[in-house]
């Protein structure tokens, strides 16, 4: 029971194996999946409470539900496909690199590219 209801859910709400996945832009695919949460909220709205403001609570819920799942599958994506994508500071210095440094009031040259600092 328990893997068919998985097997139900993927069918329907995963964008790599509902007929969604044909199209080839994933923003594409989101928008249809955030159309089609619209319409279900609507509908469930209008059937359970014959409201208005039901609708749009469930609305704001479904937005906020898919859009993190969306966020969550696109940032696991990338991670996967490009690394370095999330490197912001590339290094203790900013990539920054110094020439020299002074010991004991002596100009003492760094090896070229060596960014120095007292953690190295």
């Amino acid at each position: 029971m328990r893997k068919f209801i998985y097997d139900s859910w993927n069918a329907i709400m995963d964008h790599n194996k509902n007929p969604l996945r044909h199209i080839p832009d994933l923003q594409v695919r989101h928008m249809l999946m955030q159309i089609l949460a619209f319409m279900w909220s609507a509908i469930f709205a209008i059937l359970i409470a014959d409201s208005i403001w039901v609708f749009g609570i469930s609305a704001i819920g479904h937005i906020l539900f898919v859009g993190a799942i969306v966020i969550t599958v696109g940032t696991f994506k990338i991670a996967e496909s490009n690394p370095n994508a999330f490197n912001f500071v590339k290094g203790y210095h900013s990539g920054r690199a110094r020439g020299a440094v002074w010991i004991d009031g002596k100009k003492v040259d760094l090896p070229k590219g060596d960014p120095g600092g007292e953690h190295e």
